[in-house]
């Protein structure tokens, strides 16, 4: 029997998509991205660490941008971006956020991000919970 969704479940699904979305790029220089602009020059990216990350880490986002394009579809997408893009500006006209120092800016587009993420790979669960309505694959509940 499947377990019911509720706030746990959610927050697991938006630790691993902060995970994803940090360990494939962050501004502290420690990340899959800094390791591959370092590693490019040197020549040192065919080794087994380095290729087993890329495939773990392509599996994670395969998982993650496939439920969340399923779930919210297109034009729900956008207006996920959207939304989070207007908490930004919001905080960024409120003066509660500066758009000169690049590395908290990107530190919340980043965890931002990750939320888009989280509900895109929970829409299906709170959607059924708001209106009732199970999706098709939901027969087995």
């Amino acid at each position: 029997m499947a377990r019911q969704f509720d706030s746990q479940g959610f927050m697991w699904r938006f630790i691993f998509a902060l995970a994803l979305v940090f360990i494939t790029y962050n501004p502290s220089g420690l990340s899959y991205y800094h390791w591959l602009k370092s590693g490019l020059g040197e020549g040192e990216l065919l080794t087994p660490p380095f290729a087993m990350v890329s495939v773990v880490l392509l599996i994670g986002w395969t998982i993650y941008l496939r439920a969340t394009f399923r779930s919210l579809g297109g034009f729900g997408l956008l207006l996920a971006i959207a939304f989070f893009a207007i908490v930004i500006w919001w905080l960024v006209d409120l003066g509660l956020l500066g758009i000169n120092n690049v590395s908290v800016f990107s530190y919340i587009v980043l965890f931002l991000l990750a939320a888009v993420l989280a509900v895109g790979m929970s829409w299906s669960h709170i959607r059924r919970r708001l209106s009732g309505q199970a999706d098709m694959d939901d027969v087995d509940e």
